[in-house]
């Protein structure tokens, strides 16, 4: 007898992705007239953390959005990036931003609720540390929960991995 359909919901960000995206974000900020001389650079903080750098707060923003254009054209979700408010630092003003791997227990909590109270009968969701196995008899109630999860915004990335 062969073990049950299951699928893994997951929220990973392939970092290659995202240097390549921070790679072409530091090459336009060189080039692009409206940010030669204003001190714009962008460079990794850590494993999962980025620094933005500018001179003057609207620079700065600016150079966020460059950054988010090329995480997108890279399809890597928004979602996946937290960035906090421009802050001066000395003579510059610096934006960190993390990018968010894994699902917290809350929202975990929040999704294996969604399924068992709005999916179909006999599928159960279970946490296994920063993601999620779902099982279920039939691999048609599989494909009814991933469509149920893909209209609710949990306010992170999801990803479904080893559908069997």
């Amino acid at each position: 007898m062969a073990a049950a359909p299951s699928f893994d919901i997951v929220s990973k960000v392939d970092r290659q992705e995202v240097d390549n995206a921070l790679n072409q974000a530091e090459k336009e900020l060189g080039t692009r007239f409206d940010f030669r001389g204003t001190g714009a650079e962008i460079k990794w903080a850590g494993e999962n953390a980025v620094t933005l750098q500018a001179e003057t707060e609207e620079r700065a923003r600016a150079a966020l959005e460059v950054f988010k254009e090329k995480l997108v054209k890279r399809n890597i979700s928004l979602k996946s990036l937290d960035c906090g408010e421009p802050k001066q630092s000395g003579k510059a003003y610096r934006i960190e931003c993390k990018i968010v791997q894994g699902i917290e227990s809350e929202k975990a909590k929040a999704i294996s609720k969604k399924i068992r109270d709005e999916g179909p009968k006999g599928v159960q969701a279970q946490i296994q540390g920063d993601q999620l196995r779902v099982t279920g008899k039939k691999k048609d109630d599989l494909q009814a929960v991933i469509s149920l999860l893909k209209q609710e915004d949990f306010g992170i990335a999801l990803q479904f991995t080893n559908y069997r």
